[in-house]
């Protein structure tokens, strides 16, 4: 098999198996307060006091865990990793049919929460697999399946639910993520493992003296900002989702309409994004990564503001696509301008700690945003604006208008990116 033809099919392989996990989580997760009815709460707080804890408490372990599972796979290789983390889903989906007590879900959310993490280790084997020059476009596929399988599942899922029923639907849930375990092990060739570069003769001389730890990868050039920006943008984007509705009903909108309404402007967003991940690999070749970011994320803090003074619905949905585009292209233009400064051996850890920071986003967006909208939903878009238009300045005052994602790319072996990074700042250890 040809190279390119190699690193396509690993593409294929990670691309099709987070959309297949990503959807297959979205079949039954929306409508987890559902089911707790079903389990026997009636009480609409108990209901959701039990959806949140339960829907929250995932990503906040694999907030936390997400560097150390990245830091194994850097050892260990990415593949059996993942593979890990699907075998968890496939199981616990099906325990999910059999639960009994509200307490249950909790438990074995939280059992999730300690296996997750296969997205952040996609996003790695993308940027591995890609040949110099196709790290953006890869990693801009990724989340591009990562952000439609979310869009379709609840769709999917609402079917199954009203012809099968929720408990079946976990079941088939389950069937995907099998399907992409199935993917990953058939079709996805691990390329060479962090344990055999450093057995290589170049990389065995003083191999603990350049080890790669914690701290050294958020020494990487520009990296704690990139964190950050990941950070805000997800805030801003996941701000929406619990106010929007609402937000369409303030407009005087029916309230017959407020879900389709609602529901079109969340498509827009999530298609819109998709394009934005898809775009970034070609904007990166030609323009650095300030400019890209610094002025994508000034439009979508534009884009953003004009919520703030209730035009049309037919402004809202121009200025939401604005916005998707906008926040894809931002995200993408984050994740793989990190991913261009981390060496081969600590790529997975590194993709580790940007995970962190957006699922650390994702936790903080809801809480603050219903918080704000307690008090005005509206102050809730001029915030994103204004946070995004902080993230274009500190961007543009903080990172070096030189730096580019190939630049920092260079080595032409991983030997030699493992010389050249590792060493330099290992060096502040010693």
């Amino acid at each position: 098999m040809s190279p390119d033809a190699h690193w396509r099919r690993n593409l294929f392989a990670i691309t099709g198996a987070c959309f297949i996990g990503f959807t297959g989580f979205t079949l039954v997760m929306p409508f987890l307060p559902l089911y707790l009815t079903q389990l026997g709460l009636t009480d609409v707080g108990d209901i959701a006091f039990w959806s949140g804890i339960s829907l929250g408490i995932t990503p906040a372990i694999t907030a936390f865990l997400s560097p150390v599972w990245g830091r194994l796979s850097d050892r260990y290789g990415r593949k059996i990793m993942v593979e890990r983390s699907l075998i968890c889903f496939v199981i616990t989906m099906v325990v999910f049919a059999y639960v009994t007590k509200p307490w249950h879900v909790f438990a074995i959310r939280a059992f999730q929460g300690l296996f997750a993490g296969y997205g952040a280790l996609g996003l790695a084997m993308a940027a591995e697999s890609a040949p110099p020059g196709k790290m953006a476009s890869a990693i801009g596929m990724v989340q591009t399946a990562q952000r439609l399988g979310p869009a379709l599942g609840p769709v999917i899922g609402g079917v199954l639910a009203q012809f099968v029923g929720l408990r079946n639907a976990f079941f088939f849930a389950s069937a995907f993520y099998l399907i992409g375990l199935l993917l990953v092990f058939f079709m996805y060739h691990e390329p060479r493992t962090p344990a055999e570069v450093a057995a290589s003769a170049k990389a065995k001389e003083g191999a603990e003296k350049k080890r790669v730890t914690f701290k050294n990868v958020l020494a990487f050039e520009h990296f704690v900002l990139l964190m950050g920006v990941i950070f805000a943008v997800q805030v801003v984007d996941k701000s929406l989702g619990p106010i929007l509705p609402l937000y369409i009903a303030e407009l005087g909108v029916t309230p017959e309409r407020v879900p389709i309404v609602s529901g079109i402007l969340f498509s827009v967003l999530a298609a819109t994004a998709s394009v934005g991940h898809h775009l970034t690999g070609k904007m990166l070749k030609t323009r650095p990564p300030r400019t890209i970011i610094a002025t994508v994320s000034a439009i979508a803090g534009v884009a953003i503001l004009l919520f703030v003074w209730q035009p049309p619905i037919a402004v809202l949905n121009a200025a939401i696509a604005i916005f998707g585009v906008t926040v894809g292209i931002g995200m993408t233009a984050a994740y793989a301008t990190a991913g261009g400064t981390l060496p081969h051996n600590a790529r997975a850890t590194g993709f580790g700690f940007l995970t962190s920071a957006s699922l650390a986003g994702l936790a903080a967006a809801p809480m603050a945003s219903g918080f704000i909208a307690a008090r005005s939903i509206r102050l809730v878009f001029a915030l994103d604006a204004v946070l995004l238009a902080l993230v274009a300045a500190v961007v543009v005052r903080a990172m070096s208008a030189s730096f580019r994602v190939d630049a920092a790319r260079k080595p032409a072996t991983e030997e030699e990116e493992i010389e050249d990074k590792g060493e330099a700042l290992v060096a502040s250890e010693e």
